[in-house]
């Protein structure tokens, strides 16, 4: 029989279709296996997955963490991203917004056009188009209307907010930073201009109510008062500034008081009623008038009034707050501060009392170290010394390095701070904690963090989130913002968000608690600690300590009072330190601020033959303040001396700086959750 010369082509197909079958099969397989990439690998494995992966996303996705560990490499980074904006996925996005920003980098302006216009084309609603949408429209006014219309919380619209300077525009641009970033850089110049706009030529009284909101929590409350222009504040409003106006001179807090017991009595069944009184209630020494005048059954409801109350009558029927409140941070602070005017007035009993009277599982992490360091003191001074070492033994067991374990440990005679000056300083890097996910809830947000792009997850996360700030109350959004934060170099409202996070989340996992506690701790402007530590001989933890603690590592902070920079230095204290004047932009550069800094602190461990008490706390209040405080309890019981220092901020500002001290001695040898297990 002749063979058909037809009949191999079925043959061939047949095979070749096959062989595509199981290479797809294949492949199927292999993708559950497929590694995960994240910012913990090495250049050398993304490079490896980059080349060879057989998945296409992960080549995507290790050319994405390439570029955010190759900062500054712009040629680099045109090769690496080059065809990576394939497919409809929001990285795709992400990619030609990275490409069209490395293009404008280069120079190439009609290859960044053309790339953002292809990104606005084929994502237009996507978050990662509203930089296309600012790019294309500096040339543009429509495209920047349409970026305020679409994707209003977005950084790049809110910058169009402060730059499209219209007449025509400037009341809407107010009104859009209002509702969507008050505090956005150069917010406040665009709110205050609008609010001086005459009612009849601007806005409705809506508008000027929700401008005067605005600028309530820019903590301008005159100019917000003024701005309503003689309307009365509606609920929200009335809250905020009166709650700005608490914090000025005399005569603001008595019309701060007058505003928010207004809003009490008007509208008692409000919200903001419920935190109007609690403001009303809060200082340590409340006013009995103001609280007489409260809504009987509006107070009722509030347990900072019932806090407030307590204060009054020195302590009596404290009991009944606690078990009625026990959650409550009046409730909290409340037990503090009746448990620490026991201690220092030596009534042992008493004090540990107060501090039993709410479980340490209802405090958060911080106040529940606070609480059971002072109970084991509270036994020890009354000779049950077995009973406070298990006491202390546990403390150091469930909670992370800082101001009570330090404690803890000296009471148990087990560790020390060792000195501060006159030893070798070690100058190597620190072992900084490995990446983690970010647990935003939000899908593209904790994708893009995994792939090293946080201000892309920043972006993402605040568009998405509309405006963070109205969820502040939740810790654990609180958590992921101050995360996100830090992340992109908002040192100040990151470490201010994850220290209220710290000070609100009840219950949290061991992990969680840890990672709470790296976070706080961040190694910035390391190179310049560094060198100060060696030129000083400070120890660098020391020079980190204070900084972190001075202005959250943030260089352009400038106090009320005129100290500057990281260090927070007097101008006057920084001539003598340098020998001669220097001006503002000078002294606010981090390694001029810290190295004069650290030449402060080594004259102030001199003056005090290095202890650790008296330089830290000369630093915050002046050594002749801390030299009429020196008694003989400072070498018998620190703990207690600190809390008799007359200053309150120089009281905390201690017990902070020595916590961060002894946090980052610590921060890369105690393993928290595995001595839980």
């Amino acid at each position: 029989m002749i063979a058909s010369p037809f009949r191999g082509f079925p043959l061939l197909g047949g095979t070749a279709l096959l062989s595509l079958a199981a290479s797809l099969a294949g492949q199927a397989l292999l993708k559950p296996q497929l590694k995960r990439l994240t910012p913990r690998m090495s250049q050398t494995e993304l490079w490896q997955a980059y080349r060879w992966s057989i998945d296409p996303q992960q080549r995507r996705d290790a050319s994405l963490l390439l570029v955010s560990k190759t900062k500054g490499s712009t040629l680099r980074h045109q090769r690496l991203l080059a065809g990576q904006g394939w497919g409809n996925s929001p990285l795709a996005a992400v990619a030609l917004k990275l490409q069209a920003q490395t293009a404008e980098r280069l120079g190439e302006k009609s290859k960044a056009n053309h790339l953002w216009q292809s990104l606005l084309k084929r994502f237009p609603n996507t978050t990662t188009a509203a930089d296309a949408y600012y790019s294309l429209g500096r040339h543009n006014p429509e495209l920047r209307q349409q970026l305020l219309q679409q994707h209003p919380a977005h950084p790049a619209a809110l910058a169009s907010a402060i730059e499209l300077d219209t007449s025509n525009s400037r009341h809407q641009r107010a009104i859009h930073l209002t509702r969507w970033g008050v505090f956005w850089p150069g917010a406040a110049e665009v709110l205050r201009s609008a609010c001086s706009a005459p009612a009849r030529n601007g806005h409705s009284n809506q508008e000027r109510q929700e401008l005067a909101l605005g600028l309530a929590q820019l903590g301008d409350g005159r100019t917000a008062l003024s701005c309503l222009q003689e309307q009365p504040p509606d609920p929200a409003a009335a809250l905020a500034i009166g709650q700005t106006l608490l914090r000025g001179n005399k005569e603001e807090q008595l019309q701060g008081e007058s505003l928010l017991l207004k809003l009490a009595q008007d509208d008692p069944k409000a919200a903001e009623s419920l935190e109007a009184v609690s403001l009303l209630s809060e200082p340590l020494h409340p006013k009995a008038t103001l609280l007489k005048s409260l809504p009987p059954a509006l107070a009722d409801r509030s347990p900072s009034v019932a806090a407030a109350r307590v204060r009054l009558e020195n302590g009596i029927q404290a009991d009944e707050v606690f078990q009625r409140w026990p959650d409550s941070p009046a409730s909290w602070q409340l037990q503090w501060d009746l448990s620490r005017d026991a201690l220092l007035k030596e009534q042992w009993n008493k004090a540990q009392s107060i501090l039993e009277s709410i479980p340490s599982q209802k405090l958060p992490e911080p106040l529940a170290a606070r609480q059971q360091f002072w109970i084991g003191f509270t036994a020890s001074k009354q000779g049950r010394n077995r009973e406070a070492t298990q006491i202390w033994e546990k403390l150091l067991r469930s909670h992370p390095n800082g101001y009570y374990t330090w404690r803890a440990q000296a009471r148990l005679g087990r560790a020390d701070l060792p000195a501060l000056q006159g030893q070798p300083v070690s100058i190597a890097n620190p072992e900084l904690p490995s990446w983690t996910p970010l647990g935003s809830g939000e899908k593209l947000v904790d994708e893009l963090w995994r792939l090293g792009l946080a201000m892309e997850a920043w972006e993402t996360w605040r568009t998405l989130r509309v405006e963070v700030d109205r969820a502040q109350h939740d810790p654990n959004t609180r958590m992921v913002e101050g995360r996100l934060r830090m992340a992109v170099g908002d040192n100040w409202t990151g470490l201010s968000q994850l220290w209220r996070t710290s000070l609100r989340l009840v219950g949290e996992d061991c992990h969680t608690r840890q990672l709470l506690h790296h976070s706080q701790h961040p190694y910035r402007f390391w190179p310049e600690i560094k060198k100060a530590s060696h030129r000083s001989d400070v120890r660098a933890e020391l020079l980190l300590a204070i900084a972190k603690q001075e202005s959250r590592f943030s260089p352009g902070v400038e106090s009320p009072v005129g100290a500057i920079g990281l260090m927070q230095l007097m101008p006057e204290t920084a001539a003598e330190l340098s020998d001669s004047p220097l001006n503002k932009q000078v002294l606010s550069t981090p390694e001029t601020n810290i190295e004069l800094g650290a030449r402060y602190l080594a004259m102030l461990l001199k003056q005090w033959q290095g202890n650790p008490w008296l330089a830290v706390g000369s630093y915050n209040a002046g050594p002749a303040a801390v030299a009429d405080w020196l008694t003989p309890e400072l070498a018998a019981d620190p703990e207690l001396w600190v809390e008799r220092i007359p200053y309150p901020e120089t009281r905390l500002y201690t017990k902070k700086v020595l916590g961060n001290l002894w946090s980052y001695l610590g921060l890369s040898s105690k393993k928290l959750c595995e001595t839980e297990m």
